[in-house]
């Protein structure tokens, strides 16, 4: 049961489980919602729904796959820094969309279920030949193999070759469909196979038959040793999506706004943020705390996505609630023990290194200066009157109010001028 309301999180909590049917409640994060219920995406999709009635059926798609749908809202609409308005506005789209791309070839794309603007970041494909796609399984039926992709108009070989790695058919006739394995390399798979007198799918299956297989046999100009070990991790789990078991995080339900928060409490919350100086975090108030870098950990941290990230859930302690001003501060080292304080050495007695003899070479007889000898050994210096000559160059020198002044000669003024 999808929700983005602390409200209607208390109300459907206080009903009986027997009333949910053992639902699970999930709060999902309605960032960038309104974006795309405004969107031409949106109104493409749904034409006959109201904006509100857009926005709710993005939410419930982000449970069921977050990324199919996020990639329909520009990643600035969900916030992706403190300074992200500041920064050159092209570089920063691209650098994003790079992240993007990144990401969805990392997973890959399900082929028969994929959205135009999905498939659009798969590698080789632009938006046209996206769209072509969608198309053409509008109108012939789901994909059953990878080869029909050649059907597509705008999709030519090299397009094909560059895509199909990253594009998945799940229950297709070939069961490498649904794996990253490119179909190039369909034929070594099946060598491999017909090498232990076993087929493709008992092959993807049994763990004891691929255990048998001996890389070194087929290592060619083509293909290398790193080659051949992706395409059996890929052929132990295929298909596999590389991202972490979702973990809905667990609210405390009495705490629903700002005016239930109070100084030492612990609760659980999620990064939403990441800054310089410390880290947002969503602890369901309808307000996001911050936690200064000097309360994320006991030891000194001068980057602070090197202690967290966005998505991380994570224990906080309510320091400061200023209600005014709606700003929470929150600490995650106190919610931790601190560690043990090191203990200090005593300073080792005795082990000094001997003095170098030739930067310290001892004193005649070995013995040193007693203190009343050593003042009769300085000469006493006579005292400079004022206006005697001296030898020293800047005896005639004085300061006056800050100022460097040059004595005159008393011999000289000693009868001035009378007007």
């Amino acid at each position: 049961m999808l929700f983005r309301s602390r409200e209607t999180e208390a109300f459907l909590r206080k009903m009986d489980r027997d009333q949910l049917n053992d639902a699970q409640i999930v709060m999902i994060s309605e960032a960038g919602a309104s974006v795309y219920s405004a969107s031409e995406t949106a109104r493409r999709e749904f034409p006959d729904l109201d904006v509100s009635v857009r926005g709710a059926i993005s939410i419930g798609r982000r449970m069921q796959d977050p990324l199919a749908e996020l990639v329909k809202i520009e990643p600035k609409s969900i916030g992706v820094g403190q300074y992200q308005h500041d920064v050159d506005q092209p570089a920063l789209k691209k650098s994003l969309d790079d992240v993007v791309v990144s990401c969805v070839n990392a997973v890959g794309v399900e082929l028969n279920t994929a959205s135009a603007e999905l498939l659009s970041y798969v590698s080789g494909l632009n938006s046209g030949q996206a769209q072509a796609i969608v198309s053409f399984r509008a109108k012939n039926g789901p994909f059953r193999n990878r080869k029909q992709l050649l059907e597509v108009s705008k999709l030519g070989p090299k397009t094909f070759e560059q895509a199909a790695g990253f594009l998945r058919i799940r229950a297709g006739e070939n069961p490498l469909d649904g794996s990253a394995v490119h179909p190039e390399r369909y034929s070594l798979v099946q060598q491999m196979a017909a090498d232990l007198g076993a087929d493709v799918p008992s092959l993807m299956t049994d763990a004891e038959l691929r255990k048998q297989i001996d890389i070194a046999k087929y290592v060619s100009e083509e293909v290398g040793e790193p080659t051949l070990k992706d395409i059996l991790a890929e052929l132990a789990k295929p298909g596999r999506d590389p991202r972490d078991e979702f973990k809905s995080v667990a609210f405390d339900p009495d705490i629903t706004e700002l005016a239930h928060l109070q100084e030492g409490q612990i609760l659980e919350g999620v990064v939403t943020n990441v800054t310089d100086f410390g880290a947002f975090v969503d602890i369901g108030v309808h307000q996001d705390g911050l936690v200064h870098v000097s309360e994320l950990s006991h030891h000194f941290i001068n980057d602070p996505t090197k202690v967290v990230e966005v998505g991380q859930h994570t224990k906080v302690k309510v320091i400061g609630v200023d209600r005014e001003r709606k700003r929470i501060s929150l600490s995650i080292k106190q919610t931790t023990p601190a560690p043990p304080a090191p203990a200090k050495q005593p300073a080792a007695k005795g082990n000094r290194p001997p003095r170098d003899a030739k930067k310290f070479p001892p004193r005649e007889g070995g013995k040193k200066f007693p203190p009343r000898e050593r003042q009769q050994q300085q000469q006493p210096r006579e005292p400079q009157r004022r206006g005697v000559a001296s030898d020293n160059p800047f005896a005639a020198l004085y300061m006056e109010n800050g100022k460097l002044k040059l004595r005159d000669d008393p011999k000289k003024n000693r009868h001035p001028n009378k007007k």
